[in-house]
């Protein structure tokens, strides 16, 4: 058999709506003047043991210390757990995680004084010209652009993690730390973590939360009230539905911002306010097409603990029952094709790069295992102690993660632009 530890394969980011989804899915089944440097914020040892105003430090590729609530002398109370499971890298990630744990207030004027140095540099190196000399002087220039292009799209990748991070410490909701089973839990359960379900209904519209609530009425099905429950679940299944929220909070968010600015200049296309025909012609009539490319069937069939949980109510509605009629949901059904696939696809490969990587430092990176016959082999698939309520608050934290992530990538894109047209 062939191994592959490709994780864009295991976490895939890439989707596609049709207007069948949205019967049964809602989509996814599945300037300031503040001037800061490095050298101008305190170090504390617990940090790193790099030192930041160094800009010419050697950063290896795996052995950064991953964002973490700093503890100083005066500080002894304060808990040194991590605020993020997602390790920053760059000299630029390293610099924001400092200002994350010391001083989250300024995170954006930090980010601000980052993006106009990225700009600066990208704009020298787009005014220098190519060597006239042939052969090895051209190949050796093309690949030092090549380092510096990467390297300022990594720093722009922690920047925007940086930002997201910061939002959710504004709003006062911790991040779920690296999924594993905690030594200190006889039970074996890795949902430790609280609820908040309170602090992230009010992240979200009125009709955005009528939206998250489908979208977990979906995954979870008959046991979307059941929160003490605990049920084995295939880790890397939980990987790619969280993967799939993030993606759909992303989505949920675009739409959601176009939608408020109708309802408020009074300009919604007319029918949105009739829930029940939209969501019956949907229902009755596009999922009984059986399309089978809808995305909702297909990350169904690829999930069979979700399969499994949401049986009863499949077999007695279709993907579609316990789906509740809401505005947000028709005014969407109202989009042409062209529209809804450009609202549902994720705009920059920075935002793809940061989904990635944040579900991998949640979950691990998989081991996919291919057998001769093209399948995935899960033999080797570690199973998670995970309670129902644990569930719907990995859903909640990722969907809110992708909300998240469109605003900061507008936010960022609005001063260093980056996202293509």
């Amino acid at each position: 058999m062939e191994t592959a530890t490709a994780f864009g394969s295991a976490f895939s980011v890439c989707y596609k709506p049709t207007k069948a989804s949205l019967g049964g899915s809602d989509f996814v089944r599945f300037g300031s003047q503040f001037r800061l440097s490095p050298s101008g914020i305190k170090l504390y040892p617990s940090i790193s043991h790099v030192k930041l105003s160094n800009k010419k430090a050697a950063f290896s590729s795996r052995k950064c210390t991953s964002i973490r609530a700093s503890q100083s002398p005066s500080e002894s109370g304060r808990s040194a757990a991590p605020i993020a499971p997602l390790q920053l890298e760059s000299p630029v990630g390293q610099f924001l995680s400092q200002i994350l744990t010391s001083h989250p207030h300024l995170v954006p004027a930090a980010v601000d004084q980052q993006l106009e140095q990225l700009q600066t540099e990208r704009d020298s190196e787009q005014q220098k010209e190519e060597p006239s000399a042939t052969g090895t002087d051209i190949v050796l220039y093309r690949r030092i652009a090549e380092v510096k292009a990467n390297d300022r799209k990594k720093a722009l990748e922690e920047i925007l993690y940086a930002l997201v991070v910061q939002k959710f410490m504004d709003a006062n909701v911790s991040l779920v730390p690296a999924v594993s089973p905690p030594s200190s839990e006889p039970s074996g359960r890795v949902d430790t973590w609280p609820s908040q379900d309170d602090k992230f209904e009010r992240l979200h519209s009125a009709e955005a939360n009528e939206m998250i609530q489908n979208h977990l009425a979906l995954i979870l099905g008959s046991r979307l009230g059941d929160h003490s429950a605990v049920a084995q679940i295939s880790k890397l299944r939980v990987g790619q539905v969280y993967a799939a929220s993030v993606m759909y909070g992303y989505f949920l968010k675009r739409v959601d911002q176009r939608f408020q600015l109708e309802k408020t200049m009074k300009v919604l296309p007319q029918g949105v306010d009739d829930e029940d025909s939209s969501i019956r012609q949907v229902g009755g009539e596009e999922i009984r097409s059986g399309d089978r490319s809808d995305t909702s069937f297909r990350v169904t069939q690829s999930h069979p603990e979700l399969s499994s949980w949401s049986a009863g109510s499949a077999s007695s509605g279709g993907f579609g029952h316990g789906i509740k009629p809401s505005r947000l949901r028709n005014y969407v059904m109202s989009f042409d094709g062209e529209t809804l696939q450009r609202y549902a696809t994720i705009r920059s490969k920075e935002a793809i790069g940061i989904i990635e990587k944040h579900t991998e430092a949640l979950f691990g990176r998989p081991e996919i295992v291919i057998t001769p016959q093209g399948t995935v082999d899960s033999s080797k698939d570690e199973l998670l102690k995970i309670s129902f309520g644990g569930l719907r608050r990995l859903v909640l934290e990722a969907v809110t993660f992708g909300s998240f992530l469109w605003d900061v990538e507008s936010y960022v894109d609005s001063r260093y632009h980056f996202v293509a047209n």
